[in-house]
């Protein structure tokens, strides 16, 4: 079908639409209204609100290579063809994005198979965000993992243990990145705890406010390393993290779905 006889079908079934879509409004309204008054059925189930966990996406978001790994085209403007539609072209690894086990290892699932059943899962926070802010380059330590367990309990089955370091704070700034000119510098979980969560607890996923699962300094990625290839996978640039409860909450993965993925920008929110 020529392109112009696409953007009058388009425009015919918009017309076409108008009036049912008027019809239902307040119908609508009207639903809205009454779940507001009742709540889901999630919130129902003991979750009073949603935090959102995800930064806004665009050219400038700061990566790891310090170039720009997102950009975005309009192909068809509604002033011209009666509707919008862009088209965008991004490395996987932007963003708040998923780190599958194919990332770091040979074999290990694309990000099309992480189960579906470990993209909801329980949200452990461990703060350090005082320390982070006296030395960039400190990491989350098996300490900070059995000092959490000490407060909150036992790290829960599926869970998501995520590092709060403050530096979502600096995400607008060079210190983001924190790029010396031969090094960068911000924090990341230490490969020992990784390991520990590995072998004593049932945690599937890491995630971290910060550009990578390892601080910046690593020349080795033994925390992706280790991580990874287990069958884990891992959260990179999370927002929000002081917004959250160190226990308690339920973290939403919105995981890309695209075969043979190493991973991808992921919308992420948490209920608490």
């Amino acid at each position: 079908m020529c392109d112009i006889c696409v953007m009058n079908a388009v425009k015919d079934k918009m017309l076409s639409r108008r009036g049912f879509f008027k019809s239902a409004a307040a119908a609508g309204a009207a639903a809205a209204v009454g779940s507001s008054m009742t709540g889901t059925a999630a919130m129902a189930g003991g979750h009073n609100s949603v935090t959102d966990m995800t930064h806004t996406l665009d050219a400038d978001f700061p990566t790891y290579f310090g170039e720009s790994q997102f950009s975005m085209e309009s192909k068809f403007n509604f002033a011209e063809h009666h509707f919008n539609l862009n088209q965008f072209t991004v490395n996987e690894h932007t963003g708040t994005h998923i780190d599958a086990p194919l990332h770091f290892s040979a074999d290990g699932k694309s990000v099309d198979e992480i189960p579906v059943s470990n993209l909801i899962a329980p949200l452990c926070v461990i703060d350090i965000a005082a320390r982070a802010a006296e030395d960039a380059d400190t990491m989350v330590t098996p300490d900070d993992i059995k000092a959490w367990i000490a407060a909150n309990g036992e790290i829960p089955a599926n869970a998501c243990v995520a590092m709060h370091s403050g530096w979502a704070a600096h995400v607008a700034s060079d210190k983001f990145r924190g790029f010396d000119g031969e090094l960068q510098h911000y924090p990341g979980f230490h490969v020992e705890a990784a390991k520990m969560l590995m072998e004593e607890t049932g945690a599937t996923s890491i995630g971290v406010d910060t550009l990578s699962l390892d601080h910046g300094m690593s020349a080795d990625f033994a925390t992706h390393y280790a991580w990874l290839p287990s069958g884990r996978f891992g959260i990179e640039n999370l927002a929000n993290l002081d917004k959250v409860p160190a226990a308690g909450a339920t973290l939403i993965v919105g995981a890309p779905k695209h075969r043979g993925g190493t991973g991808g920008p992921a919308r992420i929110f948490a209920m608490v």
